[in-house]
């Protein structure tokens, strides 16, 4: 995870929230979970495909910052664009790690559902890394960083159970 500056944007939001990290994570937890209700995919297909959901929402982020709140507050210039795009960076950041191990998985002796398996699990490791490192730069307490992690832990953990259930 990349460290972000802890400026205050004109949004009101610190650099260092993390929230879209933790946000990008549960989505490509939950694209590993709806290619894996399709049936079998090439793993260059699942990359590309958390990478460029990743990608869009980013940019749906970065959109929705620049003309819904800050358009409202006047016209929005090159810094602006490029704060809100550091801003929202982290929704694609936590795509990277969920590719990553789709990709190394060709190298490893697993078949698809054991690729998706370690895809969802960096995903969720990625959700819970994701919350501490916002707790941590939030000046949160252990307890509430021990608090943080294991709601997202609990959510991931609701991810996977929503695996199961759609199908093994």
């Amino acid at each position: 995870m990349t460290a972000a500056p802890t400026t205050t944007s004109g949004s009101g939001r610190s650099r260092a929230d993390y929230t879209g990290g933790v946000y990008g994570s549960m989505l490509a937890a939950s694209v590993v979970i709806g290619v894996g209700t399709l049936g079998s995919l090439p793993r260059v297909e699942l990359v590309a495909l958390l990478l460029m959901t990743g990608a869009v929402f980013w940019l749906a982020h970065v959109h929705a910052q620049l003309f819904g709140a800050r358009l409202a507050q006047g016209a929005v210039g090159r810094r602006a664009v490029l704060q809100v795009c550091r801003e929202e960076w982290p929704i694609l950041e936590a795509a990277v790690p969920p590719a990553v191990a789709v990709a190394i998985s060709a190298l490893l002796p697993l078949d698809m559902p054991g690729t998706l398996w370690l895809a969802l699990s960096v995903a969720v490791a990625g959700q819970v890394g994701w919350s501490m490192a916002a707790a941590a730069r939030a000046g949160a307490s252990w307890s509430q960083m021990a608090v943080s992690a294991a709601v997202n832990l609990l959510l991931g953990l609701l991810i996977v159970l929503l695996k199961i259930v759609l199908k093994e």
